[in-house]
């Protein structure tokens, strides 16, 4: 079986099934870290103002779509080949395969505040084998829910993976 039918069988047996994260309880630090990444000042004085009179504050805007990871993150030497976390890779761990983002859309249904704690709920919604002009490849569609406590919707995140075998050393194909 190659690399692609081993992502392909993977990928269609955790269709629909999702899977949570704790993401731990959001801080003001959090978004001005996620803030000052983006060289966004303004929101980092607007937010500790808001912290300092006791008032709520919101995330940026694509703080949870943009948020890799809730863990400190691997080390250099726990990185796949094509620079993802293990995490980031759905049914492709330990096969010699690369990965490109197709791209994501993103719902923002209501901003998360500081000190809420939030659960991302994620599951493969899709998976497809195609045959393009550089070879063969697996689509996967990725659907990543970031709700509240209370259930609600904070963000939801799409997208779209691109799983294509391992360059091969020596050649660049």
């Amino acid at each position: 079986m190659s690399a692609l039918d081993e992502v392909l069988a993977r990928a269609r047996a955790l269709v629909d099934r999702w899977e949570d994260e704790d993401c731990g309880t959001l801080t003001v630090k959090d978004f001005c870290r996620y803030a000052a990444a983006l060289n966004d000042t303004d929101y980092i004085r607007e937010a500790r103002e808001q912290e300092a009179k006791g008032a709520p504050v919101e995330a940026p805007a694509l703080f949870l779509a943009s948020t890799m990871s809730w863990e400190d993150g691997p080390v250099e030497q726990e990185l796949r080949p094509d620079g993802l976390a293990s995490r980031e890779s759905p049914c492709t761990q330990g096969l010699p395969v690369r990965q490109v983002h197709g791209g994501q859309s993103v719902r923002l249904t209501r901003a998360p505040l500081a000190g809420t704690r939030v659960t991302a709920s994620r599951t493969v919604t899709s998976v497809e084998y195609k045959k393009g002009r550089s070879g063969d490849f697996v689509l996967l569609g990725v659907t990543t829910r970031y709700t509240a406590p209370d259930g609600g919707e904070l963000t939801a995140v799409d997208e779209t993976i691109v799983v294509l075998d391992a360059l091969t050393p020596g050649t660049d194909t």
